[in-house]
């Protein structure tokens, strides 16, 4: 009775969602995972490794989560936290590295199990969140018009495409522009096949070296930048999506047991997305939202296929022109951010506060190596507390 209920749950759109979530999140982040690998002094082997656990444990977490709860839940790693690797990783062993990897998991894990980190963001208000989660999206929204200056054409056979499709086939508008976007870059010849590198990915196993030093000076703020900037927003994804019953604590517990399993093959850190969950989360998925896991799961067989293709896959992503990736990645998420702006500003009480969340989140301001998306969500907290002082 359960794989019938599947089968009928399944829809080309939300397997066309979970595509391009990892087409996006491997075309607009790799690079930066794969400048962490260089820093911590990975071989050509070991970095195709790091894209083995990455994709399988990814591909796991997202297949197994979405399917218990019947939620598009999305694991991935961490793009804040490779940026923090590749800055802090130069003329340390790669077993220091691996040793901070499992640090991460660990803490995580401990984060899971102890509760408090679903207890914290359940007192976040909605507006707020909504507006954090705004503030992170908007850049992508405007990344459409970016690339409409760099090459028209293209991008805007993609946004008329998109209008229409919204019109008259809304379930399938972000699958109209994938294709209208490989039809365009293909026939234009904007699609490099020759740097696709044909080969399998093969897990290497290198035991974690612990090094208090390093443990303190950068695994813990990894960890501290994993949780702002990216599982925070992740959480603010399942709440403004009508996901809040998804409960926080047991997907972290399991997100950090993936991280400590695979973290000696390369998977550096795990957590709950954000980008690619609004585009699995949204309305173009599947306009019902009990139908949308189905996005989750193959996000999950994406990603597994991915890790195995290693850098094929990779290199596959890379050949596909930046525009076209920037634009499918805005056109999708244009329905969440859309709805995140509503639910931002829908209550009087909390729009001076939530417009101060948007406004620094969206800037991008960075303080101790800490995301916006941090510092947003806690000068909005202290606004809001501020504004129910003086209202007494």
């Amino acid at each position: 009775m359960k794989i019938k209920s599947f089968i009928s749950d399944l829809s080309l759109s939300a397997i066309s969602a979970g595509f391009i979530a990892v087409l996006v999140g491997y075309a607009s982040a790799w690079v930066i995972v794969y400048q962490a690998a260089i820093a911590a002094g990975a071989s050509q082997e070991m970095i195709d490794s790091w894209i083995w656990a990455l994709g399988m444990s990814m591909g796991l977490g997202c297949l197994g989560l979405s399917l218990y709860y019947k939620r598009p839940i999305i694991i991935a790693w961490s793009t804040p936290g490779a940026a923090l690797l590749a800055s802090t990783l130069g003329g340390n062993s790669i077993g220091e590295a691996i040793g901070i990897f499992v640090f991460v998991g660990l803490l995580t894990l401990l984060t899971g199990l102890s509760g408090w980190f679903d207890a914290l963001t359940k007192r976040i208000p909605l507006p707020l969140a909504s507006a954090m989660l705004a503030g992170i999206l908007v850049q992508f929204g405007l990344s459409i018009f970016t690339s409409l200056q760099s090459d028209p054409l293209m991008v805007g056979i993609m946004l008329v495409t998109f209008l229409f499709a919204k019109r008259w086939l809304p379930r399938y508008a972000t699958v109209a522009v994938l294709i209208a976007g490989f039809i365009c870059a293909y026939s234009f010849n904007l699609i490099n096949l020759e740097q696709v590198r044909w080969s399998l990915a093969m897990p290497v196993w290198t035991w974690p070296e612990f090094n208090l030093s390093l443990l303190i000076g950068v695994g813990l703020p990894l960890f501290i930048v994993t949780m702002t900037s990216q599982n925070v927003p992740g959480i603010a994804i399942l709440r403004a999506t009508g996901h809040s019953q998804a409960p926080v604590s047991p997907i972290l517990s399991w997100t950090g047991g993936l991280n400590l399993l695979f973290a000696p093959l390369g998977a550096f850190t795990l957590n709950l997305a954000a980008i690619t969950a609004a585009i699995c989360a949204s309305e173009e998925a599947h306009p019902d939202p009990d139908k949308r896991y189905i996005a989750g799961v193959f996000t999950g067989l994406f990603n597994i296929l991915a890790g195995i293709c290693g850098a094929t896959v990779v290199s596959l992503f890379a050949a596909f022109p930046a525009a076209m990736i920037a634009a499918l990645a805005g056109l999708a998420l244009l329905g969440i951010i859309g709805a995140s702006l509503q639910s931002t500003f829908e209550q009087p009480d909390y729009r001076d506060a939530a417009l101060i969340t948007f406004l620094v989140t969206a800037s991008g301001v960075s303080f101790f190596n800490i995301a916006s998306a941090f510092w947003g969500i806690t000068i909005g907290l202290g606004t809001l507390a501020i504004s129910r002082i003086a209202r007494r």
